[in-house]
């Protein structure tokens, strides 16, 4: 048995061992003596993803041959798979000429977030470069502001008017597909450029001539502005789940598509915003990030959260005379504020998940917080319980002291628990509704900040409830 094993295992090792190294490969060519057309042709063979993984590994003075060597629609295969800056970056070290021939192949949207990465004036070089109406696309997209859904489209797309016939409608097709990779949808406007509707490509190929155009078209097919914020219709562009959907100006003109990719690649970028908020960080950050660059992302909120911590440690420093007269709460502290932190953290992750919904009416953001406030509530009478058994049960078998006082303090701390639990959900809930009602990222509303606020809650709400309760109704003493 252990021999076939061992065989297994080095029959995998082979097939790994066997396995291409397209990047070392790729690298080869390069420093190799081959002339440029032989060189070109042995790249053609490799996909644009193996020469984009390679270029990193490449000296600058390499690359430089690697622009020269490849076509530009080769090169715009590999930029296709990179990331917008390290893009950006690869962009400078070419020459205008070529930069705009690359550009010219690239889908615009890509080709607008490429150029942003890159100093005003070679960008206006390149764009001066470019055809008259690539150029013309490229501003329009610059023309929108980050998180606005325009600057997110493509003009990459077939579009035709709507009082051809079905013959002219092919015709129009035909040439535009030529030059445009999204075919699968046609859309329809009207002679002043208004959007009409849209129409898929297997209804106009398997039409019959005499069709008429209209039948084929659907007036409810979606669509979205491009002043929107990306935030104000991400939910709308999921739920509609097409493969592309139209983008209008503030007259309904067409202007333009947003693909599902690019729904998908929008999604990412928000969700990965929200995860870098809710982390307390003001941006994403990455793996080749500089030190100084990733201290400045954190260093805000870390400075913010340092002040309220120093507020805390001045409540409990407040609370000095009960932990003299019951040194005993000081080993649950930890209990209470964990608690209170990790509830709050909760409710603040359902709510901003809720509130993704942009037609939440009032009534129902009061369920939500009434709806959390009663889990907290639960949860704590809960988990309250069964720390005045637990608790109770340790300080008189462990620390011994008799019945009456350990579960005295035990009760004390499970009152704390339920009720701290209590506010740290509703807290968790309405400081993201709060911000969202003054217009701000209720994921700004992070974990961190969460948790430090609720541990300022639960401070209070122990130690005060140990002062009322443990010294002065019930008179107890360490």
């Amino acid at each position: 048995m252990s021999k076939e094993v061992k065989t297994t295992a080095v029959t995998v090792e082979d097939a790994v061992a066997a396995r291409p190294d397209y990047e070392s490969e790729i690298i080869k060519i390069i420093r190799g003596t081959d002339s440029p057309k032989a060189a070109q042709s042995k790249l053609d063979n490799y996909h644009g993803n193996d020469i984009a993984q390679a270029m990193a590994s490449l000296s600058l003075s390499e690359r430089k041959k690697l622009y020269r060597i490849c076509t530009a629609s080769m090169l715009a295969e590999a930029f296709e798979h990179l990331e917008e800056e390290e893009a950006g970056g690869y962009f400078k070290e070419m020459d205008v000429k070529k930069a705009a021939a690359v550009a010219e192949e690239l889908d615009t949207d890509t080709a607008s977030d490429i150029l942003h990465q890159i100093d005003k004036e070679k960008r206006a070089l390149i764009i001066d470069a470019l055809s008259p109406d690539v150029r013309r696309d490229i501003r329009l997209l610059a023309s929108f502001d980050e998180d606005e859904i325009g600057s997110k489209m493509t003009t990459d797309c077939i579009v035709i008017r709507e009082n051809l016939s079905v013959t002219e409608a092919m015709g129009e097709l035909v040439r535009q597909a030529e030059e445009n990779d999204n075919i699968a949808t046609i859309f329809v406007v009207d002679e002043d450029d208004e959007f009409y509707g849209a129409m898929e490509l297997r209804d106009l190929i398997t039409a019959k001539k005499d069709t008429p155009l209209d039948d084929l078209i659907v007036t409810t097919f979606p669509y979205v502005y491009a002043h929107e914020t990306i935030d104000d219709c991400i939910e709308k562009l999921k739920d509609y789940s097409e493969a592309s959907v139209p983008v209008l100006d503030n007259g309904n003109r067409f202007l333009g598509i947003i693909t599902s990719q690019s729904v998908i690649e929008v999604v990412d970028d928000e969700m990965g915003e929200d995860y870098a908020r809710l982390a307390g960080l003001t941006a994403e950050e990455d793996l080749k990030e500089p030190l100084l660059q990733s201290m400045k992302k954190r260093l805000p909120w870390l400075l913010a959260l340092f002040a309220l911590g120093i507020l805390v440690s001045t409540v409990v420093g407040a609370f000095e005379g009960v932990v003299q007269q019951l040194t005993l709460i000081m080993a649950f502290q930890s209990l209470i504020l964990d608690m209170a932190g990790n509830v709050g953290t909760q409710s603040l992750a359902v709510t901003i998940r809720v509130l993704m919904d942009e037609n939440l009416t009032f009534r129902q953001k009061m369920h939500l917080v009434t709806k959390e406030s009663r889990v907290g509530l639960f949860n704590g009478l809960l988990l309250g319980l069964i720390s005045v058994v637990f608790v109770g049960l340790y300080i008189a078998l462990f620390k011994h002291k008799d019945f009456l006082y350990a579960f005295s303090v035990s009760g004390c701390i499970g009152i704390s628990l339920m009720v701290a639990m209590l506010i740290s959900s509703t807290v968790g809930t309405l400081i993201p509704l709060f911000f969202k009602k003054i217009k701000i990222d209720p994921a700004v509303a992070s974990g961190p900040l969460i948790t430090t606020i609720n541990d300022l809650v639960a401070v209070v709400t122990y130690y005060g409830l140990s002062w009322i309760l443990l010294i002065n109704v019930l008179q107890l003493h360490s």
